[in-house]
């Protein structure tokens, strides 16, 4: 007597889906299904095994505007609660990576954090340095920000889509 199938198709998977029948765990609770039932077992009965995160991703990040100052500056360097971001786009917009580590708090805090805390209402510190020029004279600024204070802020997630 042949075994049982265990596999399935994307198209049975995605029926299943629609009927509401679908079976779904978590990663996380997998590994005791197949100790409990076996692989065959666990392969035949679950459809679909979740494997995401909420936790930071590579490239993931937010584009920051932060409009102009009085004097205007040209942003050079920017941190945000101590987490450099990339300014080598325009005068006051930034890209700040999810995964870019505090200078001071290392592993402990970065660029997910400061995301994390705007998006939640609260005041980060924003911290720039610039080189000075005619249309940009001020070459420091040191200020709270929140959300609603940005003239923008875009969320990207290049790798998770």
């Amino acid at each position: 007597m042949p075994l049982p199938r265990t596999t399935k198709t994307l198209e049975e998977i995605n029926e299943r889906i629609r009927n509401g029948e679908a079976v779904v765990v978590t990663a996380e609770e997998m590994p005791s299904i197949v100790e409990e039932n076996g692989p065959r077992k666990a392969a035949r009965e679950i459809d679909v095994v979740t494997t995401g995160t909420f936790g930071a991703m590579c490239s993931s990040g937010a584009w920051l505007n932060f409009g102009h100052s009085d004097p205007p500056i040209k942003m050079s360097r920017v941190w945000l609660n101590d987490v450099e971001a990339y300014t080598g786009v325009a005068a006051v917009d930034a890209y700040l990576g999810a995964t870019q580590l505090s200078e001071t708090r290392n592993l402990e805090y970065g660029g997910g954090h400061v995301i994390e805390d705007l998006v939640n209402g609260r005041e980060v510190a924003l911290r720039a340095e610039a080189y000075g020029t005619d249309c940009y004279p001020r070459t420091e600024l040191e200020t709270e920000i929140a959300i609603e204070d940005l003239n923008q802020a875009i969320m990207l997630y290049p790798r998770n889509a």
